[in-house]
């Protein structure tokens, strides 16, 4: 049982894994990543890839709905100005370590302008102004043709390192794994400063944080840029990693996906929202080869079940809002208090 956590020194007090048990299990965490692409199977891989896509996107939005308290409903259209970013730069020749950072750029100079109603309205009312957003986005993004080649969609190079081709889920593995570390890193990181720190006061109350000399406009438009920052990188990995994109997968049915992914997980917590990007990822597809595997036996199940699919996901999503609000963040933290007390009982 822990029985005392003494912090030492001031590095001892400010470190993200202070005690020797999380790094261990943090060494076993980066082992368990480098080996996996290795050792499982093509699908398996893919899966890998587009978990640490939505654990990207779904930081961004924890930054700003979970920590920030800004409501936002066109994430998705922030991804999309992020991918065809990156796919327009790749087709100019520039590389990847340029096509990111600068999609990123890009979605997060829109999110400044999407962000400037964010001082006179919050709640429902910014959540319809960025509802607007979403719209006005996906339209362009169908009708400009020259950049995003409409309805048809348009194609987007393979990322290379040094002249090498990251062509197939494998190698693309190492590139979205790692940047979605840094970016959850860096998110968690973010929360240890002044900057968070004006974030979480906005959310708990504005008016006393503004009471309190924190300047409203400079830090909610800053929630909205680096929010809007992770979901164009995130948009930029996503047509990489698919290699063609088209309007019609940034559509408000994606942005209720990451809002869905922030509360199962947690609201306010980087690591609530790996549970969440997780969950909302491998539940369907479980439910799918569930699906697949009950029709062996009865051909005729694969008719029945099939719609039933997204009726089963999202009771459970219903079942987390009424019997678990806080998310699998919180269940996560009574399994840990349960075997920081063993042999007693919490």
């Amino acid at each position: 049982m822990r029985i005392g956590d003494y912090r030492e020194s001031y590095a001892h007090d400010e470190a993200i894994w202070p005690t020797r048990v999380q790094q261990t299990w943090l060494v076993g965490l980066v082992v368990a990543l480098l080996v996996f692409p290795f050792t499982a199977n093509g699908y398996l891989v893919s899966l890998a890839c587009i978990v640490g896509i939505h654990c990207i996107a779904a930081a961004g939005l924890n930054i700003m709905t979970g920590y920030t308290g800004l409501i936002s409903l066109g994430h998705a259209a922030f991804m999309g100005v992020g991918c065809y970013t990156a796919a327009w730069l790749a087709r100019q020749g520039m590389p990847f370590f340029v096509t990111l950072p600068a999609a990123g750029l890009m979605a997060a100079a829109l999110g400044l302008v999407v962000g400037l109603p964010s001082l006179r309205i919050k709640g429902l009312y910014l959540a319809v102004a960025t509802l607007a957003t979403q719209f006005l986005l996906v339209y362009v993004f169908r009708e400009w043709e020259s950049v995003t080649g409409g309805v048809r969609g348009v194609n987007v190079p393979n990322a290379s390192v040094f002249g090498f081709e990251l062509k197939n889920d494998a190698r693309m593995y190492f590139l979205i794994v790692p940047v979605a570390a840094a970016l959850l890193i860096g998110g968690r990181n973010l929360f240890r400063t002044r900057v968070g720190r004006a974030f979480i006061a906005i959310r708990d109350k504005d008016i006393s944080a503004e009471v309190l000399g924190i300047d409203l406009l400079r830090y909610k438009l800053a929630a909205f840029a680096i929010g809007s920052f992770y979901a164009g990188v995130a948009g930029a990995l996503l047509g990489y990693f698919y290699r063609a994109m088209t309007p019609e997968y940034f559509t408000l049915q994606l942005s209720i996906f990451y809002l869905a992914a922030i509360i199962v997980g947690g609201l306010g917590s980087m690591l609530g929202t790996i549970f969440g990007a997780v969950f909302m990822t491998l539940m369907p597809e479980l439910l799918r080869g569930g699906v697949a595997t009950i029709s062996q036996w009865a051909p005729r199940a694969t008719e029945v079940l099939s719609p039933a699919q997204q009726v089963v996901f999202g009771l459970l999503i219903m079942g987390f809002l009424v019997f678990e609000p806080h998310g699998l963040l919180e269940i996560w933290r009574r399994v840990r208090r349960s075997f920081h007390l063993w042999p007693f009982r919490a």
